[in-house]
């Protein structure tokens, strides 16, 4: 099925690389590689994980990683919603959108 990110996934995705970045530049690229791995298992099996919502989005986590992908499928096609750390408040897919 075909993946795209929305601007919020996009820009969580870039953060998280770039703060690993700073400090351990094999680190960032063993969780870049991790984390579109997880991506490209939802674009190929798109009911995984857990529904996370009334709206249907659903989590999985990132191998072994502190973080969770967010993902809806619409109209034929995978989106990325949001990326998270699992150390942060869980995020609530029905309610606040900005994640904070």
């Amino acid at each position: 099925m075909n993946v795209r990110y929305t601007p919020r996934a996009r820009d969580d995705l870039f953060a998280i690389l770039i703060y690993i970045e700073r400090n351990c530049p094999q680190g960032a690229r063993n969780v870049a590689r991790a984390l579109y791995k997880t991506i490209d298992l939802i674009g190929q099996f798109p009911e995984s994980g857990r529904v996370a919502g009334e709206q249907g989005t659903r989590v999985l986590p990132v191998g072994r990683y502190p973080y969770s992908v967010y993902w809806s499928v619409e109209r034929g096609e995978v989106r990325i919603v949001h990326v998270r750390h699992t150390a942060r408040r869980p995020w609530n897919p029905d309610g606040d959108r900005t994640g904070t």
